[in-house]
């Protein structure tokens, strides 16, 4: 059992590098363009936070390397975000993101971390860190439902990119198997759930590509074309 669980951990961490890893053609065009036009950082800035709660629950939980090296790629990964989006923001969006990192990033994950170091005994402290992680989890998986009425409303799939569902959806399956295997169910839970949300994300990206790619072919996006 131990080995197939390592087995499916192994695929969990690649396929967490690759959602890692998703958006790394926004940022290409970030650094290209010199702008963050209208992208948010919120979302790197939440998922610096999950990434370095699951790394740190990793190094505290007997058992769980898996854990942590994936989350510390994750973290570092996030952290090349949130750095790039600093360099290349107008004032007003750097402003914004540099306290959303300060209060996100630095206070509350400092204060996680010294509390749950500090004042639990280990047992309380393994408890405390996978409550905190499931739920920034379940947020995470379901921030990107947030672009389902903007498909709905368009009928085109522009602003949901395929791979991104798709390696949540894949994701999800994967770390609750592992979950299941383990028997960790801080794990097991809010992949669970992002499983079943990313089946949905999958489902209607069927139901509207046709659409979308008639949309995109009829009318080819402004600046598409990066020489």
């Amino acid at each position: 059992m131990e080995d197939i669980s390592f087995i499916i951990g192994i695929i969990g961490n690649i396929i967490s590098a690759l959602l890692f890893l998703s958006p790394a053609k926004t940022f290409v065009r970030i650094v290209r363009n010199r702008s963050t036009e209208e992208f948010e950082s919120f979302p790197y800035v939440a998922t610096l936070l999950s990434s370095s709660i699951w790394t740190y629950y990793g190094i505290i939980k007997p058992g769980a390397i898996l854990v942590s090296t994936v989350n510390g790629f994750g973290a570092l990964v996030q952290l090349v975000y949130v750095s790039l989006f600093l360099f290349f923001a107008p004032p007003s969006k750097m402003a914004t993101t540099a306290m959303f990192v300060g209060v996100v990033d630095v206070g509350c994950l400092g204060a996680i971390l010294s509390i749950s170091w500090f004042f639990l005994n280990v047992d309380m402290r393994i408890t405390v860190i996978g409550l905190i992680g499931a739920a920034l989890n379940i947020v995470m998986y379901g921030s990107p439902l947030a672009a389902l009425g903007t498909v709905l409303r368009s009928k085109s799939v522009e602003y949901m990119p395929f791979l991104l569902s798709f390696c949540v959806f894949l994701n999800g399956g994967v770390w609750t198997v592992y979950a299941f295997l383990v028997n960790d169910p801080f794990l097991g839970v809010p992949n669970a759930i992002g499983f079943i949300l990313g089946a949905v994300q999958l489902t209607v990206y069927a139901k509207y590509r046709t659409t979308s790619d008639d949309k995109q072919h009829n009318e080819p996006l402004i600046g598409s074309s990066i020489p």
